[in-house]
């Protein structure tokens, strides 16, 4: 019993590192992940890596192939189009929810926090602007009350912080006010306007995703069932190669 909790507890452990990887784009999309290096780097035994990364695998952030190895997961342009749908359903629900349970001082915080998200947009470092991107999504969740709502957004956001590590600068297209213009929307009070402006903000994130993300849909085209592991091989698809963490 003491020998499963422990290694219960390594794999939890090795899940946590590894997504957190995935996360902040240290392990980038289609980076090959070797478990028995990354088990001798953690200090574990093959088992916990393993059962970690089947996890993650199941979460849609790795894909693991016959033969060919486990690597962060290139979705296909299906995949994030299917992706955008479940948003969509899921946070057009949070923000008709928003509009008309959130209190005057969540929908201050809301505003203010909107104009540093808009500020930090056009800088070229990303980091604390996805970081603020995501609390920014996260309170409108979180102001519905209904914690359900909020666990299921937060699940569907993983993947959209893989794909935006992607998105390293901004583009010129972008609206200088685009999250200051959703949250206006929201603290308006009607859910309809609510509902519209909700959807507007999504289509223009996935036609971004689709356009970034295009290089990746012809590498997973052009290796078929095989994963590229070596960086002379990568580079003829175009993807800029990346060094293991």
């Amino acid at each position: 019993m003491r020998e499963a909790v422990e290694a219960s507890s390594l794999a939890a452990e090795a899940y946590t590192i590894v997504r957190q990887r995935i996360l902040r784009g240290e392990l980038r999309l289609g980076q090959v992940i070797s478990r028995r290096k990354l088990a001798a780097e953690l200090g574990m035994s093959f088992l916990p890596v393993s059962e970690a990364l089947l996890r993650l695998e199941f979460e849609g952030l790795l894909e693991s192939r016959p033969r060919a190895g486990t690597r962060v997961r290139i979705h296909s342009p299906e995949d994030v189009r299917g992706h955008y749908v479940v948003r969509e359903a899921l946070e057009v629900q949070a923000a008709m929810l928003f509009a008309t349970a959130a209190t005057s001082s969540e929908r201050a915080e809301l505003r203010k926090l909107a104009v540093r998200v808009d500020a930090l947009s056009m800088q070229s470092d990303r980091m604390l602007y996805l970081e603020l991107h995501q609390k920014l999504h996260r309170r409108i969740a979180e102001c519905t009350r209904c914690a359900p709502l909020c666990d299921a957004i937060e699940k569907t956001h993983a993947l959209a912080t893989i794909w935006f590590c992607v998105m390293r600068k901004p583009l010129p297209t972008d609206s200088r006010t685009r999250h200051q213009d959703l949250v206006e929307a929201l603290v308006e009070g009607d859910p309809v306007t609510a509902a519209e402006a909700v959807r507007a903000h999504l289509a223009v994130g996935m036609q971004h995703t689709l356009e970034v993300l295009e290089p990746y849909f012809r590498l997973r085209k052009a290796s078929g069932r095989t994963f590229y592991r070596s960086e002379r091989k990568l580079k003829y698809t175009g993807i800029e190669p990346v060094s293991v963490t």
